[in-house]
């Protein structure tokens, strides 16, 4: 057993692994536990960076939903407003054409009244020269004298009678 070159080669293995094995360990333990150190940290500063993504995109999320809520209620409101506006116009476009149908009537019958005066006018005219004809061709100048003093003396108890 001394005497075979296996047996040698593993004990003097076996003693550089004794001897200088913690000299070797010891800086290729820190060297592995310095890396696993910062993989550790690296896995963490991921996970954390994950943990804020995924907030960011829960944050972006109800902000897109609130986004879209909002711009549905501005929707909704303007359609209201167009349909108020809608209504108001409409109800303005009635009374104004009612208005303007009133003073339409109203026009009318100042016309109507017009001609009715002018006919009453000419009918007047036409009645007055009527009577003078009548009146000319009937009645003399002396008896027209004596109707005209007679129609002066009973002037003041006309108007007294229309007075009361």
């Amino acid at each position: 057993m001394f005497q075979n070159v296996g047996f040698w080669y593993a004990t003097s293995f076996v003693l550089f692994f004794v001897i200088f094995g913690p000299k070797v360990w010891k800086p290729l333990r820190d060297l592995l536990d310095a890396r696993a150190d910062r993989i550790r940290v690296e896995l963490e500063e991921a996970a954390r960076l994950r943990r804020e993504a995924e907030q960011m995109r829960e944050d972006a999320t109800r902000e897109r939903e609130q986004a879209y809520a909002e711009a549905n209620a501005v929707i909704e409101q303007a359609r209201k407003q167009a349909e108020d506006m809608a209504s108001k116009a409409r109800v303005e476009a009635e009374e104004m054409l009612s208005r303007r149908e009133q003073m339409a009537r109203d026009r009318i019958t100042a016309a109507e009244r017009a001609a009715v005066e002018e006919v009453r006018a000419a009918a007047v005219d036409a009645a007055f020269k009527s009577a003078q004809l009548v009146i000319e061709e009937t009645v003399s100048p002396e008896s027209s004298v004596s109707m005209i003093d007679k129609a002066i003396a009973d002037l003041p108890a006309a108007l007294t009678a229309r007075a009361a």
